[in-house]
C-alpha cells in the first residue's frame, strides 16, 4: 500500500512563518472566523477535553515523546497510547508527519498552536504501509483503539481511506458493503464511538470507508475575506454537478444517498511537524480531526453536567447518534442578520458554483435530507455546545425550543415532541434525525470480537421520516416541513416558519427492514415569540 494513495492530504510544504502569523491563521481556523473553539477552552466555559478518550488510526502513528526520537525535541503533543494494529508499537517504527499533524489538530499542547482539545486523552495506531495489509487490518485496529480507555472511547478520527482498485470484491462499488466500511458501521453501534472520516477527494482518491451510514463524513473549507465560509475547490464535486455514469458508485455512493455530512476548515492549516518546526497543510484530513476532537469537548460538558447531576441530562449524552444530531443541526448554513431568525449562525457556507444552502436541492426536496458538498452545513463548535447545553427533553411533556434527545420508536408509531412556546413567523427551524444502519459481526470463534478472516452481515437500514405540523395536527398530511428520504441514516429540515403558531416534531417509523424497535437521536433549534 502506498501512502500516495491512502493518505487524504494535498500541498503539505513546510513553512517559514513567525509564530504571530501562525497564531493569527491558527485563530482563524479555530477561532471565531473557523470553528469557533478557543472560546469554550476559556472561562466559563474551561472545556479542554479532560479525561474524554479519543481515537485515530492511520497508515502511520504520531510519534510519542520518550519513545520515539523523531520527537525527542517536541513535547507539544501528549499521547495516551500508540499501537501497531491492535498490538504495542514499536519504538522508531511507523512514526509518520502526517500523522502527527492530525493529532496536534485534536490535542496539541503547544501555546501558539493548541489543539482543539488540548486535555483529551489521544489513543492511535498505525495499521502499516506494507502492501499485504488492507481492510481487515485497518477494522483490526479500529476495533482495538474503540476497545482502549476501559471500552469508553467518544470519537475515533480517520484521515485516511481505501481506493476501491485495492478492494476485493468485484466490480466493487460504493454501496456500503466494503469491509471497512461495515467495520464501521458495526464499531459505531456496538462500540458507541462515532467516527469522522475524511471525505473523499479527487478522483481515483479514497473512497472507502466514505460509504458508511452511521459515522459522519468530513469535507474542507477554506478562507474568503478571512473567514472559512467556502467548500474548497479540492474536494471532489457532487453528484449533481454533472457525474458521469463511469463515476457514479466508483466515487460516489452508489445512487442518491449523499457523502458529505458537515465541512470544517482544511486549507492551509498551521501546524507542529514532528520536529517541532511549523507546516502549512491543506486536506480533508485536517478538517476531520476537527469534528473528533470538537466531540472531546462537548462530552467534558456532558460528563459534568452528569456528575453535578444537572436536570434534563443522562449518560444518553454519550451516544454517538447524539453527538451526531447535535453537530449536524448545529452546523452554519446562511449566516443571520442578528435578528435571530436564523438561529445565530455566523456564516454563510457557499459551494464550488457560489451557491449556498437555499440554492440546494437539499433545501428545496423533502427526500434530500443533505447537500451533495456541505453536507448539514460547516462545524461551529460553539453552536454544536449551545445545541448540547440546551439539555434533554423527553416526548412525555412539551419541550422547550431548543434540545435534544434519544429515544425509540416502533414500526408504525410515530413520536410527537411539541414546542412549550409558538414560533415566530419567518423564523427559521433546524430539526436533525440519526439512527444506524444494522450491521452484524459473523463472529466464527464467539469471542465478540473481529477478527482477520471473519466478516459482517448488512441488516439494513430502518426508515424513519420527520416532519414539522401544527400542534393539533393527527396526521403529516398537512406538514410544515418534512424530511422523508428513503435510502439516508439521518433526516433533515431547516425552513422558515409561515406563520406564527404552536407546532410540534414528528418522527415516524415508516419501514422496517431490520428490527422493530429503532432507537434514534434528534436535535432542534427554534425561534420562539418571547
Amino acid at each position: 500500500m502506498t501512502k500516495k494513495l491512502t493518505w487524504i492530504i494535498w500541498g503539505l510544504s513546510a513553512s517559514c512563518l513567525s509564530a504571530p502569523v501562525i497564531a493569527s491563521a491558527l485563530e482563524s481556523a479555530l477561532g471565531t472566523n473557523g470553528i469557533d473553539a478557543l472560546k469554550l477552552h476559556q472561562a466559563p466555559y474551561n472545556l479542554i477535553g479532560r479525561k474524554i478518550a479519543i481515537g485515530q488510526v492511520e497508515i502511520g502513528r504520531p510519534g510519542m515523546f520518550g519513545w520515539d526520537k523523531a520527537v525527542s525535541k517536541n513535547r507539544a503533543i501528549s499521547l495516551a497510547g500508540v499501537f501497531l494494529r491492535n498490538g504495542p508499537a514499536k519504538s522508531n517504527s511507523g512514526v509518520d508527519p502526517h500523522a502527527y499533524n492530525v493529532a496536534g489538530v485534536m490535542v496539541s499542547q503547544d501555546k501558539a498552536l493548541p489543539g482543539i482539545a488540548p486535555g483529551a486523552r489521544l489513543y492511535s495506531s498505525a495499521v502499516g504501509s506494507t502492501k499485504s495489509m488492507g481492510q481487515p487490518e485497518e477494522c483490526l485496529s479500529a476495533q482495538h483503539i474503540a476497545l482502549q480507555n476501559g471500552g469508553n472511547v467518544r470519537a475515533i478520527n480517520f484521515s485516511f481511506g481505501e481506493p476501491l482498485s485495492r478492494d476485493p470484491r468485484p466490480e466493487a462499488i460504493l454501496d456500503g458493503n466494503a469491509l471497512l466500511t461495515l467495520c464501521v458501521d458495526w464499531s459505531s453501534r456496538v462500540h458507541d464511538v462515532l467516527y469522522a472520516i475524511a471525505g473523499n477527494q479527487g478522483k481515483g482518491g479514497i473512497p472507502i470507508p466514505t460509504d458508511n451510514f452511521n459515522g459522519m463524513n468530513v469535507a474542507f473549507s477554506s478562507r474568503r475575506g478571512g473567514v472559512f465560509n467556502k467548500v474548497d475547490v479540492a474536494n471532489l464535486a457532487g453528484a449533481n454537478q454533472g457525474v458521469s455514469g463511469r463515476l457514479a458508485g466508483r466515487e460516489f455512493n452508489l445512487g442518491s444517498r449523499r457523502a458529505i455530512s458537515l465541512v470544517a476548515p482544511g486549507n492551509n492549516i498551521p501546524l507542529l511537524n514532528p520536529d517541532g518546526k511549523l507546516n502549512k497543510v491543506t486536506g480533508t484530513s485536517f478538517a476531520a480531526p476537527q469534528v473528533t476532537a470538537t466531540v472531546a469537548l462537548l462530552q467534558e460538558f456532558a460528563d459534568r453536567q452528569i456528575r453535578t447531576k444537572q436536570p434534563h441530562w443522562s449518560i444518553d449524552s454519550r451516544h454517538h447518534q447524539v453527538m451526531k444530531a447535535v453537530l449536524l443541526n448545529s452546523a452554519d448554513k446562511i449566516q443571520d442578520s442578528g435578528d435571530g431568525l436564523r438561529l445565530g449562525m455566523s456564516r454563510t457556507l457557499i459551494d464550488k458554483q457560489n451557491q449556498n444552502w437555499l440554492d440546494s436541492d437539499a433545501y428545496k426536496d423533502p427526500k434530500i435530507p443533505l447537500d451533495a458538498q456541505m453536507g448539514a452545513g460547516h462545524l461551529n463548535t460553539f453552536r454544536a455546545y449551545q445545541q448540547l447545553s440546551a439539555g434533554q427533553w423527553q416526548p412525555s411533556a412539551m419541550v422547550p425550543a431548543i434540545g435534544w434527545d434519544y429515544h425509540k420508536v416502533d414500526v408504525g408509531a410515530s413520536v410527537d415532541y411539541v414546542l412549550a412556546k409558538p414560533l415566530k413567523q419567518g423564523g427559521f427551524v433546524a430539526v436533525t434525525l440519526s439512527w444506524d444502519r444494522l450491521v452484524e459481526l459473523n463472529d466464527k470463534n464467539k469471542n465478540q470480537q473481529y477478527d482477520v478472516g471473519e466478516n459482517f452481515r448488512d441488516r439494513g437500514l430502518n426508515n424513519l421520516d420527520l416532519y414539522l405540523v401544527k400542534a393539533d395536527a393527527q396526521s403529516d398530511a398537512g406538514a410544515i416541513c418534512s424530511s422523508i428520504s428513503q435510502i439516508d441514516s439521518v433526516e433533515h429540515i431547516f425552513c422558515p416558519i409561515p406563520a406564527t403558531g404552536n407546532y410540534k416534531i414528528r418522527v415516524q417509523f415508516r419501514q422496517k427492514l431490520n428490527e422493530a424497535t429503532q432507537s434514534y437521536s434528534l436535535a432542534w433549534w427554534s425561534v420562539p415569540i418571547n
